[in-house]
């Protein structure tokens, strides 16, 4: 039982004051319930009871087994994890791409300690997540690593039975609980997919009405171009799209959400509230004309005098160094680097900016991460903008890996409650559970989740309104939030009082998720 507090019920429905009663997994009644007694009570007298919320983007796709990354996603109120995300994870996958995508995208998403070498399907998986996190997960078919398994590092468009056997695996997915297909067109080998495959791959993600998920093939000064190839492949495939990590300049990226809709397109979006990105050191620096889906021709071709000798004039023409801040630095000799800019860092070294660049990379075999800052015309009124927009939910894009990671995975969610609901007011109490919650699951189909009424999964929030707010910075990126009290998974409580429960880590009830 939940008594005393103020509901908000992730549809938008006004604030009330109402018990919550919790019988097993679900929510027996929401109302005043003077005479009903329960095993375990939560008291929120002056606190706010909201539905619990789901990360619509986030690299926890290993992370989300470890201990600390629930603490700091829980402190926050988030109870769902969509993983999968830009088009490259674990499965479905055979050996060889278990491998190359372990490898490939480890600034990411970590290794995962539970897959042994593959082959991994899709259930195999969720069974890695089923009742073995304090987290509920839900899983993104990701296109790269389905291509991967189907094409190697092909910069080609794919046969007629390699797009049949590409399909194949989609359809065997959505079949064992995928929940849609995620793309990540500026990573490899995903980037050589062109608009006809990925639309030929989304027929049975629409048909199964779930959502086509997209980094898209470039933001900011490209989001028009690629917002245009988001809905080709929407008309196409008859598949509803959802635009991962939203950001740019807020009034043309509105503008272009509101064209879509206006056609009809069922479109919606993930946005953080923070000014830097993150990701890997390849993405932010290396240039497309390197052979950069083949890991070791990669660092053949950086070992060369004359390919470093090109880099540097690019990159002398087009300076990127000021931007970059080192998050993930997997070799010893270069550890000390994590936290500091990258000319700070090549300055230490008594190298050029450039010259260190590629020495890093080498050393870290590729498997550097980075945060960066995004160009100006993300302000914080372009934040703000999309934020309000109703086709918005919220999304971390939280990275775990390093020891000097975005802060974005410790106060994403609690960043919006404090400064954009309380502070600022950009949403209502009332609009934030559904901002951050109740749309995410109709989104991706969850209909037992994102609301508190009879019924649903007990996923549920007990925050203090006035003491909830973020405490990671850029300087301190691993500092949980303050505010969220208590949280229950599926019945169960797993923070209480600021601190994972007992069941939390020895009985964990996160259950991997299945569209329905």
């Amino acid at each position: 039982m939940v008594r005393g507090g103020t509901v908000l019920d992730g549809a938008g429905g006004p604030a009330r004051r109402a018990d919550v009663a919790v019988s097993g997994s679900r929510i027996a009644a929401v109302d005043v319930l003077p005479d009903a007694a329960a095993a375990t009570v939560i008291d929120a007298t002056g606190r706010y009871v909201m539905p619990g919320f789901i990360d619509t983007h986030v690299h926890g796709d290993a992370a989300v087994l470890d201990a600390d990354v629930q603490l700091a996603a829980l402190r926050q109120g988030v109870t769902t994890f969509v993983l999968g995300q830009d088009g490259v994870s674990y499965a479905p996958a055979s050996p060889a791409t278990l491998r190359y995508v372990s490898r490939y995208f480890a600034p990411v998403n970590g290794t995962h300690p539970g897959l042994d070498g593959g082959p991994v399907s899709v259930a195999d998986l969720l069974g890695t997540y089923d009742r073995e996190t304090a987290l509920n997960t839900v899983y993104l078919l990701p296109h790269g690593t389905i291509r991967h398994g189907v094409m190697s590092t092909d910069r080609r468009a794919p046969e007629r039975d390699e797009l049949d056997a590409m399909r194949a695996l989609v359809e065997r997915g959505l079949a064992e609980g995928a929940a849609g297909l995620s793309t990540g067109l500026e990573y490899v080998p995903g980037a050589y997919a062109k608009a006809d495959e990925v639309a030929a791959l989304c027929a049975p993600v629409g048909a199964a009405g779930l959502p086509y998920v997209t980094h898209m093939r470039g933001y900011e000064s490209l989001a028009a171009t690629a917002m245009a190839e988001v809905l080709q492949i929407a008309r196409a495939a008859g598949v509803a799209p959802h635009v991962s990590h939203y950001h740019g300049p807020g009034d043309e990226l509105v503008a272009l959400v509101d064209g879509a809709r206006a056609e009809g397109i069922d479109l919606t979006f993930d946005s953080y509230p923070y000014l830097r990105g993150s990701s890997t050191l390849t993405l932010v620096t290396l240039p497309s004309w390197l052979p950069i889906a083949d890991l070791d021709a990669t660092l053949d071709a950086l070992a060369d005098p004359g390919i470093r000798g090109r880099l540097e004039r690019e990159w002398d023409e087009a300076p990127i160094w000021h931007r970059i801040t080192l998050s993930h630095v997997p070799a010893d000799e270069y550890r000390w680097t994590e936290g500091l800019t990258l000319p700070a860092a090549a300055e230490r070294a008594g190298q050029h900016p450039a010259e260190f660049c590629c020495d890093l990379l080498v050393a870290t075999r590729l498997e550097a991460g980075c945060v960066f800052a995004q160009p100006p015309t993300n302000s914080e009124e372009s934040v703000r903008a999309l934020l309000r927009h109703p086709a918005q939910t919220t999304g971390s894009d939280a990275i775990y890996q390093g020891g000097h990671p975005h802060p974005r995975g410790w106060g994403a969610f609690a960043r919006m409650l404090g400064r954009h609901v309380r502070d600022l007011g950009d949403w209502t109490w009332e609009q934030a559970a559904v901002h951050l919650s109740g749309r995410a699951a109709d989104r991706f189909r969850l209909r037992d989740r994102g609301r508190v009424e009879p019924g649903r999964a007990a996923d549920l929030v007990v925050l203090d309104p006035d003491a909830v707010t973020d405490r990671a910075t850029y300087e301190r990126p691993r500092t949980p939030a303050d505010g969220v009290e208590h949280v229950v998974v599926n019945g169960v409580p797993v923070l209480s009082g600021g601190d994972l429960t007992e069941d939390a880590t020895h009985h964990p009830p996160g259950r991997a998720l299945k569209p329905a």
